[in-house]
């Protein structure tokens, strides 16, 4: 039934590189990860604090993260951010890690595996190097993989319900 839900919610899309319409429902995509992960405590300041998406440089989804800006998850508000830097990140919960920054990810995803951030990407092998959620595209239709060990080593906790819909991936970024 939740997956019913959570398949209604976001729409597959056919995938065409840089589409509008693939980072419209990729922003969608997004949006409802959010209603099925689990911060740990202490991952916000308070009851008010938003949730940061932040994305790195190079991002592709041009105004389709504009669809989700401002909606909320669990009575927190979205926000967009810009992220250049790890130090940028402080403020991130969601961190999509785009794929210009392909050649940094080696480097990148160790810098960050403990922090309580959801990474997420969609370039080959994003999530067997350690990254979280990885979009990954099934005849034709924008899908997703979750590495449940770096989830694990962030401290998030993913839905069973999310986990039903993805392919699981292990390993990456050991200590």
């Amino acid at each position: 039934m939740a997956a019913c839900f959570f398949m209604n919610a976001v729409p597959r899309a056919d995938a065409q590189p840089s589409s509008a319409p693939e980072y419209e429902v990729k922003a969608a995509f997004i949006f409802n990860f959010a209603k099925f992960v689990e911060w740990p405590q202490g991952s916000f300041p308070d009851d008010h604090t938003p949730i940061g998406l932040c994305v790195t440089n190079g991002n592709p989804f041009a105004g389709a993260l504009e669809s989700i800006r401002g909606k909320t998850v669990k009575g927190r508000e979205i926000v967009i951010r810009q992220c250049k830097e790890i130090e940028d990140m402080a403020s991130c919960h969601i961190l999509y890690v785009g794929s210009s920054e392909k050649r940094r990810l080696a480097q990148l995803l160790p810098l960050i595996k403990d922090r309580r951030i959801l990474t997420v990407g969609d370039e080959k092998g994003f999530a067997q190097m350690g990254g979280i959620i990885n979009f990954i595209i099934v005849d034709n239709k924008v899908s997703f993989e979750i590495n449940v060990d770096a989830a694990k080593r962030a401290g998030l906790e993913i839905s069973s319900k999310l986990l039903r819909l993805a392919e699981i991936v292990r390993g990456g970024t050991e200590d």
